[in-house]
């Protein structure tokens, strides 16, 4: 049977200047082939740059991906892997202050959350609706897209790349 592959995106936020040529390596190295980022400054955080990168390979890049350029200071990036027809898709968030956050998504690219993490985040809720609210938004990553969200907003006023053109 053949490898299915995937694709997906790795979103750096916010990287220090010195950090951007080792990102580059780091992810070349995941995947497989050196790779040069289109860096941008942050206007978020002086000092700092911003990329964007479309990535494509075998299932489970991703996550490789994301375990390459985790554990930087100074680091807020995401990660995407679509889903295929033989595997879901995947979204990691990091930020300096949270750390990694791994979520599951599916075909629309909505965050899933498993049976058993509904069950945990009832349990330890013990009938309350605020903890249980509480558990819940760290399932979903709620405090890591607070904390990325004015960061992607930054790349609001990037160019618009036109993938295909329709009609």
């Amino acid at each position: 049977m053949a490898t299915a592959y995937a694709r997906g995106v790795v979103y750096i936020h916010s990287a220090p200047r010195a950090l951007c040529p080792h990102l580059e390596w780091a992810v070349g190295r995941a995947i497989g082939r050196a790779v040069n980022f289109d860096w941008a400054d942050q206007p978020v955080l002086e000092g700092s740059r911003r990329a964007e990168f479309y990535w494509d390979g075998p299932v489970g890049t991703g996550a490789a991906l994301a375990t390459a350029i985790r554990g930087w200071e100074h680091l807020r990036f995401e990660v995407t892997e679509d889903p295929t027809p033989r595997s879901d898709g995947g979204r990691w968030l990091h930020t300096p202050d949270l750390g990694i956050h791994y979520a599951q998504t599916d075909a629309a690219g909505n965050i899933v959350i498993g049976e058993d993490r509904i069950r945990y985040a009832m349990e330890i809720a013990a009938g309350s609706a605020i903890e249980l609210q509480r558990e819940l938004d760290v399932a979903l990553g709620s405090g890591w897209d607070e904390e990325l969200e004015p960061f992607r907003h930054a790349s609001d006023d990037a160019s618009v790349v036109w993938l295909h053109k329709v009609g």
